[in-house]
């Protein structure tokens, strides 16, 4: 499974980036990973970090999510379980699973993620194309989420709205994991 996802991400990005018409160095450019790296994601090559894959996604102009999704994904309104993308960061641990229907035509994303006991994870990013509004509610355990200079500390049923235009960085600072919801209202790729 671990490397279908992989395989999945390496087309997604290298179909995102043919789309865009940019090169590896201009990709490179516009988010700061070195273009070896994205080329090694575009092979599917690489066990990539979220971080990274969050640059990646910046420098495409398109979510996080949006990653994960098949690169020709029918336009279907169900999502079903069985057909839901799972992926494990491998530096932090976390699972992230897209529940939103893959290339259904539609701006909102969700995400479900498990995110274990102690866990961190810092995105850099600040600057994304158009305006990405996320919303994150808490369905168990307690995490705290920092925008920019904001820390936010949630418990199991809240729920943190905001606007993705500084970094922004996620930890559970318990002993017990947490799970959480993020709704992703960003402008989709052409």
């Amino acid at each position: 499974m671990k490397d279908d996802i992989n395989h999945r991400i390496a087309a997604r990005v290298r179909g995102l980036r043919s789309q865009s018409g940019l090169s590896l160095e201009a990709l490179a450019d516009a988010c700061g990973v070195s273009r070896s790296m994205i080329s090694l994601v575009e092979r599917g090559e690489s066990s990539p970090t979220a971080v990274i894959l969050e640059k990646l996604a910046t420098g495409l102009g398109v979510s996080l999510a949006t990653l994960f999704e098949p690169p020709a994904a029918p336009a279907h309104p169900v999502s079903r379980r069985a057909d839901q993308v799972e992926w494990r960061d491998p530096a932090s641990g976390y699972l992230r699973r897209n529940v939103s229907p893959g290339g259904y035509p539609s701006p909102i994303q969700i995400v479900e993620v498990q995110f274990p006991a102690g866990a961190r994870v810092a995105y850099e990013t600040a600057a994304r194309p158009g305006t990405t509004h996320q919303q994150v509610w808490v369905l168990q355990g307690r995490i705290e989420i920092t925008l920019g200079e904001d820390r936010h500390e949630l418990d199991a049923g809240d729920c943190l709205a905001m606007v993705l235009d500084q970094p922004i960085a996620y930890h559970n600072p318990t002993s017990r994991p947490a799970r959480y919801c993020v709704v992703i209202v960003a402008p989709r790729p052409g």
